[in-house]
């Protein structure tokens, strides 16, 4: 090491951590569902600093692509709300957690005999589409659902009753939507029949891409204007992001006191408490700051920038 790399080194000491992982929605995109300029050059900060950054989202991988785009990523991501790790460079699946199929035939039997249609996902790379839609005659997918499944451009297929699932080997999540209302009751009779089948999560939908959806005001849905829209969603038990991390992890050689993760919601709290440094946004649930060791600014503030410089600068 030459004597101006020695000085560089000692006023820009490498970071105590190598993967730092960050959530898309609440965490580093904004209310209007952007990537300020402040948080893509923090971006491209912690690349130069040789932190791997490895994007972990409850989006699927196509309905994630704009943005993945837009930052160049180029490091595997962690989709689907823990259930996929994909390599960027390919799009293969690197790692999945497949859901067992007696338990998806029981659970979307049980949410479609509550009138709710049921989104099941599937890892792309096999079905060849994103979406099977089981919804029995007469019962439609909420107004959200299909602006999102329209704006995202993801590809869906439809059937009346789970025994037409195609690909009934690579679902990693099931989910519903609906209002606020109806969500909350469906989750106690779900939780009550399924709680050691598979895990969790029930969070407000992203209902427009100028709103982050954690209060439900997504103003491009007059669906939106009167009620809240909230998602339960299904997944294996051993599926979210901190077990995808870890996994990745382990292939990196990296020890999870190495690893820094920023997020704000529910299914962020595995990886935010898991982590060597776990960081909540200022518009963070309660659980996900609870789980941190450090708080940063909002979404709406830069905070995933003021993240990382605390993270550069040796600070956290």
């Amino acid at each position: 090491m030459n004597d101006a790399a020695r000085l560089r080194s000692a006023v820009n000491p490498r970071p105590r951590y190598d993967i730092l992982a960050i959530d898309l929605d609440g965490t580093l995109l904004d209310s209007d569902g952007r990537v300020s300029a402040t948080n893509l050059d923090a971006l491209n900060d912690a690349r130069d600093a040789e932190l791997e950054v490895i994007i972990c989202t409850g989006r699927g991988a196509t309905e994630c692509a704009g943005v993945l785009d837009a930052i160049g990523q180029r490091s595997p991501v962690v989709v689907a709300g823990g259930s996929i790790v994909a390599c960027r460079r390919t799009g293969d699946t690197l790692h999945r957690f497949d859901m067992k199929r007696q338990t998806v035939i029981d659970a979307v039997n049980r949410l479609t005999s509550h009138g709710h249609p049921v989104m099941i996902l599937k890892d792309p790379v096999v079905a060849g589409y994103e979406y099977l839609v089981v919804a029995e005659p007469g019962t439609e997918l909420h107004p959200v659902s299909l602006w999102w499944f329209e704006r995202m451009g993801v590809r869906v297929r439809r059937a009346e009753n789970i025994t037409h699932d195609e690909h009934p080997e690579c679902t990693v999540r099931i989910g519903v939507c609906g209002d606020e209302g109806d969500m909350a009751g469906l989750l106690a009779t779900i939780e009550h029949e399924f709680r050691h089948l598979a895990s969790m999560h029930h969070f407000p939908a992203v209902v427009s891409l100028n709103s982050n959806g954690r209060r439900g005001n997504g103003r491009d849905s007059e669906a939106c204007q009167e009620h809240r829209v909230h998602i339960l969603e299904l997944f294996h038990p051993d599926a979210d992001k901190w077990a995808s991390l870890c996994w990745l992890a382990r292939r990196r050689g990296v020890p999870t006191s190495r690893i820094a993760a920023i997020g704000d919601e529910i299914n962020d709290v595995g990886m935010v408490r898991g982590a060597g440094l776990g960081v909540a946004m200022e518009n963070a649930v309660p659980s996900v700051c609870d789980a941190a060791t450090q708080h940063t600014r909002s979404n709406d503030d830069d905070g995933v920038a003021f993240a990382i410089e605390r993270i550069l600068s040796g600070r956290w």
